[in-house]
């Protein structure tokens, strides 16, 4: 297969799509385009009969997504079941101290496309984990999002969010595909 092509994947992780990171002032930069994505990716999934996972972040007390709050209700409608699971996660990484690992590993996934928030937060931290154990990672340019990086006096202006999801993205080095767009992730 040509390098450029992407194999069907067997799973989709959406990392904490909460209502407080995509909604409202606060929301992340072009949220609606990354709710758009995140979307077609989890109707494609569903159909495929890919397995599903909802990462959800427990935030602490007076966090935007602080358990129990508005802020930290899923965003989009999930349908759990055998296929799609909602796991909550305590920190950035999906895969820490959480079922993740059995969830992913009893149903025989091989690859996962990953989207959500933020892009080098908990989106990096999941995605390193699963290249880590092996997983083929598939993570859509357009499918993750974060904040602007505040300015640093003396060290930096502030860096636009687009900026920082890709270089977080990069940062995965070169296993990850990461310069497809969501429209090009197929699920088997």
């Amino acid at each position: 297969m040509p390098a450029h092509e992407l194999p069907d994947v067997d799973a989709l992780i959406l990392v904490d799509l909460q209502t407080a990171f995509v909604t409202g002032d606060h929301a992340v930069p072009n949220a609606s385009r990354l709710l758009d994505r995140a979307t077609d990716l989890l109707d494609r999934a569903r159909a495929a009969g890919a397995v599903v996972v909802h990462l959800q972040n427990d935030g602490p007390p007076g966090a935007d997504d602080e358990i129990g709050t508005p802020g930290w209700e899923l965003y989009l409608p999930t349908k759990p079941g055998p296929r799609e699971h909602i796991i909550r996660k305590p920190r950035d990484d999906g895969f820490d101290a959480t079922p993740l690992g059995e969830v992913l590993v009893r149903a025989g996934v091989r690859s996962l496309a990953i989207t959500g928030v933020m892009s080098e937060m908990c989106v990096h931290a999941t995605a390193r984990t699963a290249l880590a154990r092996g997983y083929h990672v598939v993570l859509p340019h357009d499918a993750h999002g974060t904040y602007d990086a505040p300015a640093v006096p003396g060290v930096s202006e502030s860096i636009p969010a687009h900026v920082v999801s890709r270089v977080a993205a990069w940062s995965l080095g070169d296993q990850p595909h990461i310069t497809h767009p969501a429209s090009a992730v197929t699920f088997s």
